[in-house]
């Protein structure tokens, strides 16, 4: 049962570890933070995925702090940005943290088969990615513990692309980006221009990968958004369904890139004691 939620509780978590690395010497961006509430466990799980248009961003000052005062774990990542190394380089990164939690999930008293994910702007596109990639052999890469599953049984995206190579054409006037750009977000990412490589960019979208057994989906993302246009999560969204997955999707009028949380942050609390609880 969901308890209260209270944006004023100020419960802090027993248990912090900060700076732990996923992958053993690793790039210096393969760390996490994990944040592990009071109370018996074994606790379910969120990995919280920071945005910041794949070049920029950190993994501390999430919005995840009322998920760990109503008994959730989060584990806030890092991830090798567009400045080290293009894509699929954040997705393998996400994978092997989550099979890095998987694999040490026992001895940190949390739920290895309760795993969701949470991600904003350029972390909700790569948390879209872990949840419609889960069987998805290129993607998983080799930064150890291959013997663990990357699935994620939730998805949480806010405002995240789902189709990059049509982030130019469903952008209004008044966009603040020209994704097609050879230095656009969406370019840096393929490491190379987008305009010229529109299957390196439906290999790099989470709705190339929609197949029915995706875990269920909360999708947000503001009316005025003028970064990423909301047609890419009603797209995103609409494949979901068509597919037959479990996908809630919930347009804010007036928001832009970005919410005021106590008008969505029940909903996320809600959405993952739905589907991570027992």
């Amino acid at each position: 049962m969901l308890m209260l939620f209270t944006l004023a509780a100020a419960t802090a978590a027993a248990d912090v570890r900060l700076d732990v690395p996923y992958v053993q010497d690793g790039h210096p961006a393969q760390k996490l933070d994990l944040h592990i509430p009071d109370g018996d466990g074994p606790h379910p799980l969120v990995v919280w995925v920071h945005g910041g248009a794949w070049r920029a961003g950190d993994k501390r000052g999430g919005p995840f702090r009322p998920l760990v005062r109503e008994g959730f774990a989060v584990a806030s990542i890092n991830y090798r940005l567009t400045d080290a190394a293009p894509h699929p380089a954040q997705v393998h990164d996400c994978k092997a943290a989550v099979r890095w939690l998987r694999a040490n999930g026992r001895r940190l008293n949390l739920k290895t088969d309760r795993i969701g994910v949470w991600g904003a702007s350029a972390g909700g596109h790569l948390a879209a990615m872990l949840g419609t990639t889960g069987d998805v052999a290129e993607l998983e890469g080799d930064l150890g513990n291959a013997g663990e599953s990357s699935r994620v049984q939730a998805v949480c995206d806010w405002f995240g692309p789902g189709e990059l190579k049509s982030m130019g054409h469903q952008s209004g006037p008044d966009s603040r980006i020209d994704h097609d750009a050879d230095d656009s977000p969406e370019s840096l990412l393929l490491g190379k221009p987008i305009r010229d490589n529109a299957g390196l960019a439906d290999a790099a979208s989470p709705l190339t990968y929609v197949t029915a057994d995706d875990p269920p989906f909360l999708i947000m993302h503001g009316t005025e958004d003028k970064l990423v246009p909301t047609r890419q999560s009603r797209d995103l969204h609409a494949a979901l369904e068509a597919a037959g997955v479990d996908s809630t999707l919930r347009v804010i009028e007036g928001a832009g890139h970005g919410f005021r949380p106590q008008e969505v942050l029940p909903d996320v609390v809600a959405f993952f004691d739905r589907t991570l609880r027992p």
